[in-house]
Protein backbone atom coordinates (compact mmCIF):
# COMPACT_ATOMS: atom_id res chain seq x y z
CA UNK A 1 0.00 0.00 0.00
CA UNK A 2 1.05 3.33 -1.37
CA UNK A 3 2.43 5.89 2.06
CA UNK A 4 0.33 9.32 2.29
CA UNK A 5 2.17 12.69 2.81
CA UNK A 6 2.16 15.99 4.72
CA UNK A 7 4.21 18.49 3.27
CA UNK A 8 6.04 20.65 4.99
CA UNK A 9 6.73 24.07 2.75
CA UNK A 10 4.59 25.27 -0.30
CA UNK A 11 6.82 26.74 -2.67
CA UNK A 12 8.60 25.62 -6.22
CA UNK A 13 9.98 22.32 -5.04
CA UNK A 14 7.23 21.46 -2.74
CA UNK A 15 4.37 22.24 -5.78
CA UNK A 16 6.08 19.88 -8.59
CA UNK A 17 7.29 17.30 -6.15
CA UNK A 18 3.68 17.14 -4.21
CA UNK A 19 2.00 17.05 -8.00
CA UNK A 20 4.27 14.53 -9.54
CA UNK A 21 3.64 12.04 -5.94
CA UNK A 22 -0.13 12.26 -6.37
CA UNK A 23 0.07 11.82 -10.28
CA UNK A 24 1.49 8.97 -9.70
CA UNK A 25 -0.97 7.47 -6.92
CA UNK A 26 0.65 8.60 -3.52
CA UNK A 27 -2.03 10.94 -1.23
CA UNK A 28 -1.32 13.85 0.03
CA UNK A 29 -3.35 14.58 3.30
CA UNK A 30 -2.15 18.04 4.08
CA UNK A 31 0.52 21.32 3.58
CA UNK A 32 1.95 23.09 5.87
CA UNK A 33 3.47 26.54 5.38
CA UNK A 34 4.44 29.74 7.73
CA UNK A 35 2.35 31.66 5.23
CA UNK A 36 -1.54 30.76 4.93
CA UNK A 37 -1.73 31.78 1.26
CA UNK A 38 0.73 29.93 -0.20
CA UNK A 39 -0.33 26.53 1.86
CA UNK A 40 -4.04 27.34 1.21
CA UNK A 41 -2.69 27.54 -2.81
CA UNK A 42 -1.22 24.08 -2.67
CA UNK A 43 -3.59 22.34 -0.49
CA UNK A 44 -6.23 22.99 -3.03
CA UNK A 45 -4.16 22.09 -6.17
CA UNK A 46 -4.09 18.73 -4.14
CA UNK A 47 -7.16 18.60 -3.07
CA UNK A 48 -5.94 18.53 0.93
CA UNK A 49 -6.22 20.24 4.44
CA UNK A 50 -3.59 22.88 5.14
CA UNK A 51 -2.12 24.83 8.15
CA UNK A 52 0.17 27.78 9.30
CA UNK A 53 -0.41 26.62 12.84
CA UNK A 54 3.27 23.95 13.65
CA UNK A 55 0.91 22.56 16.55
CA UNK A 56 -1.98 21.49 13.84
CA UNK A 57 0.46 19.43 11.69
CA UNK A 58 -1.76 16.56 11.28
CA UNK A 59 -0.62 13.03 13.27
CA UNK A 60 -1.82 10.60 10.22
CA UNK A 61 0.74 11.12 7.91
CA UNK A 62 2.93 8.10 6.94
CA UNK A 63 5.69 10.46 5.59
CA UNK A 64 6.67 13.85 6.11
CA UNK A 65 8.54 15.65 3.76
CA UNK A 66 10.61 18.95 4.41
CA UNK A 67 10.49 21.35 1.57
CA UNK A 68 11.57 24.61 3.09
CA UNK A 69 14.79 27.76 2.65
CA UNK A 70 17.90 25.44 4.47
CA UNK A 71 17.84 28.31 6.88
CA UNK A 72 14.19 27.57 8.90
CA UNK A 73 15.58 24.26 9.29
CA UNK A 74 15.97 24.33 12.70
CA UNK A 75 13.13 27.70 13.50
CA UNK A 76 10.39 25.21 11.71
CA UNK A 77 11.57 21.76 13.00
CA UNK A 78 11.60 22.32 16.44
CA UNK A 79 7.98 23.67 16.39
CA UNK A 80 6.95 19.81 14.78
CA UNK A 81 5.84 16.37 16.46
CA UNK A 82 6.76 14.10 13.80
CA UNK A 83 5.58 10.98 16.34
CA UNK A 84 8.55 9.25 14.82
CA UNK A 85 6.68 8.82 11.58
CA UNK A 86 9.17 8.86 8.52
CA UNK A 87 10.81 12.74 8.19
CA UNK A 88 12.54 13.26 4.55
CA UNK A 89 14.17 16.02 3.74
CA UNK A 90 14.81 17.43 -0.21
CA UNK A 91 17.66 20.03 0.31
CA UNK A 92 20.87 19.14 -1.70
CA UNK A 93 23.19 20.81 0.78
CA UNK A 94 21.60 19.85 4.53
CA UNK A 95 23.29 16.82 5.84
CA UNK A 96 21.04 13.29 6.53
CA UNK A 97 22.02 14.39 10.22
CA UNK A 98 20.05 17.43 10.47
CA UNK A 99 17.02 15.29 11.27
CA UNK A 100 18.54 13.09 13.63
CA UNK A 101 16.29 15.26 16.65
CA UNK A 102 13.10 15.12 14.77
CA UNK A 103 12.17 11.24 14.51
CA UNK A 104 14.00 7.71 14.42
CA UNK A 105 12.94 7.39 11.07
CA UNK A 106 14.17 9.92 8.53
CA UNK A 107 15.93 10.30 5.25
CA UNK A 108 16.57 12.44 1.93
CA UNK A 109 15.15 12.55 -0.88
CA UNK A 110 16.13 15.05 -3.43
CA UNK A 111 15.51 15.82 -7.01
CA UNK A 112 18.38 17.32 -8.69
CA UNK A 113 16.93 20.30 -10.71
CA UNK A 114 15.47 23.55 -11.00
CA UNK A 115 11.98 24.41 -10.57
CA UNK A 116 9.58 27.41 -10.69
CA UNK A 117 5.88 27.69 -9.86
CA UNK A 118 5.02 28.44 -13.63
CA UNK A 119 6.98 26.42 -15.54
CA UNK A 120 6.10 22.91 -15.89
CA UNK A 121 9.31 20.16 -15.56
CA UNK A 122 9.22 16.57 -16.56
CA UNK A 123 9.75 14.89 -13.44
CA UNK A 124 10.40 11.26 -14.93
CA UNK A 125 13.77 12.57 -16.65
CA UNK A 126 14.58 13.91 -13.16
CA UNK A 127 17.56 12.41 -11.41
CA UNK A 128 16.73 11.90 -7.74
CA UNK A 129 19.12 10.70 -5.24
CA UNK A 130 18.08 9.46 -1.83
CA UNK A 131 19.64 8.46 1.52
CA UNK A 132 18.19 7.18 5.15
CA UNK A 133 19.21 6.17 8.53
CA UNK A 134 18.52 2.81 8.13
CA UNK A 135 18.13 0.26 5.18
CA UNK A 136 14.44 0.02 5.38
CA UNK A 137 13.94 3.62 5.04
CA UNK A 138 16.20 3.62 1.80
CA UNK A 139 14.11 0.87 0.87
CA UNK A 140 11.08 2.84 1.21
CA UNK A 141 12.46 6.17 -0.17
CA UNK A 142 13.78 4.19 -3.22
CA UNK A 143 10.35 2.67 -3.85
CA UNK A 144 9.00 6.34 -4.15
CA UNK A 145 12.02 7.96 -5.78
CA UNK A 146 11.13 5.20 -8.74
CA UNK A 147 7.83 5.82 -8.76
CA UNK A 148 8.28 9.15 -9.77
CA UNK A 149 11.68 9.17 -11.50
CA UNK A 150 13.53 7.36 -14.22
CA UNK A 151 16.94 8.05 -12.68
CA UNK A 152 17.84 7.10 -9.19
CA UNK A 153 20.66 6.62 -6.86
CA UNK A 154 21.25 6.47 -3.52
CA UNK A 155 24.15 9.02 -2.38
CA UNK A 156 25.80 10.33 0.85
CA UNK A 157 25.56 13.18 2.20
CA UNK A 158 28.61 14.34 1.32
CA UNK A 159 28.61 13.37 -2.35
CA UNK A 160 24.70 15.18 -2.16
CA UNK A 161 26.43 18.14 -1.38
CA UNK A 162 29.37 18.21 -3.88
CA UNK A 163 26.72 17.87 -6.77
CA UNK A 164 24.64 21.03 -5.04
CA UNK A 165 27.57 22.87 -5.43
CA UNK A 166 27.99 21.65 -8.92
CA UNK A 167 24.44 22.28 -9.98
CA UNK A 168 25.26 26.01 -8.37
CA UNK A 169 28.03 26.21 -11.05
CA UNK A 170 26.00 24.33 -13.58
CA UNK A 171 22.31 26.21 -13.18
CA UNK A 172 22.65 29.37 -10.77
CA UNK A 173 25.08 30.87 -11.91
CA UNK A 174 24.65 30.57 -15.29
CA UNK A 175 21.46 31.82 -15.15
CA UNK A 176 22.75 34.81 -13.46
CA UNK A 177 25.38 35.46 -16.54
CA UNK A 178 22.14 35.17 -18.79
CA UNK A 179 20.27 37.91 -16.43
CA UNK A 180 24.08 39.74 -17.33
CA UNK A 181 23.69 39.35 -20.51
CA UNK A 182 20.05 40.60 -20.94
CA UNK A 183 20.95 43.50 -18.79
CA UNK A 184 23.28 44.56 -21.76
CA UNK A 185 21.54 43.80 -24.22
CA UNK A 186 18.99 45.99 -23.78
CA UNK A 187 21.24 49.18 -22.83
CA UNK A 188 21.70 48.42 -26.83
CA UNK A 189 17.33 47.72 -27.26
CA UNK A 190 18.74 44.45 -28.22
CA UNK A 191 16.29 41.89 -27.40
CA UNK A 192 17.59 38.89 -25.54
CA UNK A 193 15.69 36.64 -27.88
CA UNK A 194 18.81 36.91 -30.20
CA UNK A 195 20.81 34.85 -27.74
CA UNK A 196 18.41 32.12 -27.52
CA UNK A 197 19.31 29.67 -30.23
CA UNK A 198 23.08 30.32 -29.08
CA UNK A 199 22.51 29.39 -25.49
CA UNK A 200 20.10 26.09 -26.74
CA UNK A 201 23.33 25.14 -29.08
CA UNK A 202 25.68 25.14 -26.10
CA UNK A 203 23.28 23.50 -24.15
CA UNK A 204 22.66 20.69 -26.34
CA UNK A 205 26.43 20.53 -27.62
CA UNK A 206 27.60 19.52 -23.37
CA UNK A 207 24.54 16.79 -24.10
CA UNK A 208 27.54 14.77 -26.26
CA UNK A 209 30.55 16.69 -25.38
CA UNK A 210 32.80 16.83 -22.06
CA UNK A 211 32.60 21.01 -21.37
CA UNK A 212 35.61 21.47 -21.55
CA UNK A 213 35.68 20.10 -25.35
CA UNK A 214 32.63 22.67 -26.14
CA UNK A 215 34.73 25.67 -24.69
CA UNK A 216 34.76 28.16 -27.10
CA UNK A 217 35.63 32.17 -27.73
CA UNK A 218 38.56 34.51 -26.64
CA UNK A 219 39.20 33.42 -23.06
CA UNK A 220 40.61 29.94 -24.27
CA UNK A 221 43.50 31.98 -26.08
CA UNK A 222 43.69 34.87 -23.71
CA UNK A 223 43.31 37.29 -26.67
CA UNK A 224 44.16 40.40 -24.28
CA UNK A 225 43.02 42.76 -27.30
CA UNK A 226 39.17 41.13 -27.70
CA UNK A 227 39.17 41.33 -23.75
CA UNK A 228 40.88 44.42 -22.89
CA UNK A 229 38.16 45.86 -25.69
CA UNK A 230 35.35 44.28 -23.75
CA UNK A 231 36.30 45.09 -20.45
CA UNK A 232 36.63 48.82 -21.79
CA UNK A 233 33.45 49.06 -22.87
CA UNK A 234 31.30 47.23 -19.90
CA UNK A 235 33.47 48.47 -16.78
CA UNK A 236 30.91 50.69 -15.60
CA UNK A 237 28.08 48.14 -15.34
CA UNK A 238 28.38 47.30 -11.76
CA UNK A 239 31.01 44.79 -11.45
CA UNK A 240 30.33 42.76 -15.13
CA UNK A 241 33.47 43.89 -16.25
CA UNK A 242 35.37 42.57 -13.13
CA UNK A 243 33.53 39.19 -13.31
CA UNK A 244 34.43 39.02 -17.08
CA UNK A 245 37.95 39.60 -16.07
CA UNK A 246 37.86 36.96 -13.74
CA UNK A 247 35.86 34.25 -15.49
CA UNK A 248 38.08 34.91 -19.02
CA UNK A 249 41.59 34.59 -16.62
CA UNK A 250 40.05 31.06 -15.30
CA UNK A 251 38.83 29.63 -18.22
CA UNK A 252 42.48 30.39 -19.48
CA UNK A 253 44.52 29.11 -16.98
CA UNK A 254 42.32 25.85 -17.24
CA UNK A 255 42.58 25.67 -20.69
CA UNK A 256 46.37 26.19 -20.86
CA UNK A 257 47.10 23.71 -17.37
CA UNK A 258 45.12 20.80 -19.40
CA UNK A 259 47.14 21.69 -22.95
CA UNK A 260 50.86 21.39 -21.23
Amino acid sequence: MNPNFCFIGAGNLATHLSKRLLNSGFSIIQVFSRTEKSAKILAKTLGCSFTNVPENITPDADIYIIAINDSSFDEVLAKINFHNKLVVHTSGSQPLSVLENSSSNYGVLYPLQTFSINFESDFHNIPVFVEANTAQNEEILLYIARKISSTVSVFSSEKRKYLHIAAVFACNFVNYLYTIAAELLKTKDIPFDVLRPLILETALKVQELEPERAQTGPAVRFDKNIISEHFEEIKGYNNYAELYYILSKSIFKHHYKTQK
